[in-house]
């Protein structure tokens, strides 16, 4: 007798697989969640890319605070030397050239330690390229804080403009009536004769007196970074041998640059009245007393307007805000609209004080 069964067949139901129906609907899940979590990451990634533009946005802003401020700080120094006997008596001299290049031109100038101009166009300045129209541009007249030749001191171009101040009091430099024998401002360094307080020719007490850099920027907002990426950009241009340098790009995304002068009318050293432009305060002209270039002569403080944008537009967005930037020299709100309106936008503003010519005061 066999006693060995045969092996029984495995039923149907044991070896079926999926149906189309089950295929179908697990792809379909999957696509589901595939099409959820690619929804997720690709808001994430909107959202990141956002707060990155944002994040940029006030940094810009307030990194051009920072170097307008910086550069305000500066203005009218002139180590030993004080420009305000530079003044001229009469008749008043009409607003220094701020594109002047020669010595001649530069020199009677530096007691007028900042000079603005309000709303530009697009030909306000000689010097200027791609000025965006309607935004402030300043310059400032100072010396370099370091002395040529100490360390991490900028060096002297060849033919740039370097100043002197005396501090010895014979009767040739400091002893003398004449201020313009108390400094010198020259391409040739030849000519930086000037001495220090020992006033001696005679080695070993023969040190000349300190050579700085003269700086002479003017800060602007440009129309583009690189030329037609349409990016608007705070830009300056500084005095070197002769001419001024190419277009230097310090931020991107500043839209618009104003700016409002604090004016010392009684020379206490304090800002008693502001205004966006000295030139049309109190109706000045070169024969009142005091002329306009007297106002310049009195700024002690600036108030700083800086609208920001975003470098990329934000897609969906629509800014059809209006911006106020300070006020205009008739003292109305400066009103800034109509701007482009896939772009956010942020305003900072500082007072900033001009500590060399208020601290003189």
């Amino acid at each position: 007798m066999n006693k060995h069964l045969p092996r029984r067949r495995p039923g149907r139901a044991a070896c079926r697989g999926m149906s189309l129906v089950e295929l179908m609907v697990a792809i379909t899940i999957g696509t589901l969640i595939i099409a959820a979590m690619s929804l997720l990451f690709a808001n994430n990634s909107r959202s990141r890319s956002e707060t990155e533009r944002s994040s940029q946005n006030i940094e810009n802003g307030r990194y051009a605070l920072e170097i307008v401020r910086g550069e305000l700080h500066h203005a009218g120094y002139f180590a030993e030397f004080d420009p305000r006997g530079l003044n001229p008596a009469a008749p008043p001299k009409p607003k220094p050239d701020a594109c002047a290049t020669t010595v001649a031109a530069l020199a009677p100038a530096l007691w007028v330690h900042i000079q603005g101009y309000d709303n530009m166009g697009a030909t306000t300045l000689a010097c200027l390229s791609d000025v965006k129209v309607g935004t402030d541009a300043f310059l400032v007249r100072r010396a370099s804080g370091c002395v040529v030749g100490s360390p991490g001191c900028t060096g002297l171009g060849a033919g740039a403009p370097a100043f002197q101040a005396s501090s010895c009091a014979n009767a040739s430099e400091l002893g003398s009536a004449n201020v313009v024998d108390h400094y010198k401002l020259d391409t040739n360094t030849a000519n930086l004769t000037l001495r220090t307080r020992r006033c001696t020719n005679v080695p070993p007490d023969n040190t000349p007196a300190p050579v700085r850099r003269y700086v002479h920027r003017i800060y602007y907002v440009a129309n583009n970074d690189r030329s037609g990426d349409g990016i608007p950009t705070l830009k300056y241009v500084e005095l070197g041998a002769g001419a001024f340098s190419s277009p230097a790009s310090l931020v991107q995304g500043i839209e618009n640059l104003q700016l409002e002068y604090g004016l010392d009318t009684d020379a206490n050293g304090d800002a008693d009245v502001y205004t966006a432009d000295p030139d049309l305060y109190l109706g000045c002209t070169e024969s009142t007393a005091p002329t306009c270039l007297d106002r310049w002569a009195s700024a002690v403080a600036v108030k700083v307007f800086v609208l920001s944008r975003s470098v990329e537009p934000s897609p969906g967005h629509n800014d059809t805000n209006t911006y106020v930037l300070g006020r205009k020299a008739d003292g109305t709100a400066n009103s800034i609209g109509s701007l482009p309106a896939a772009y956010k936008r942020k305003v900072f503003q500082e007072v900033v004080r001009l500590q060399n010519p208020a601290g003189r005061s």
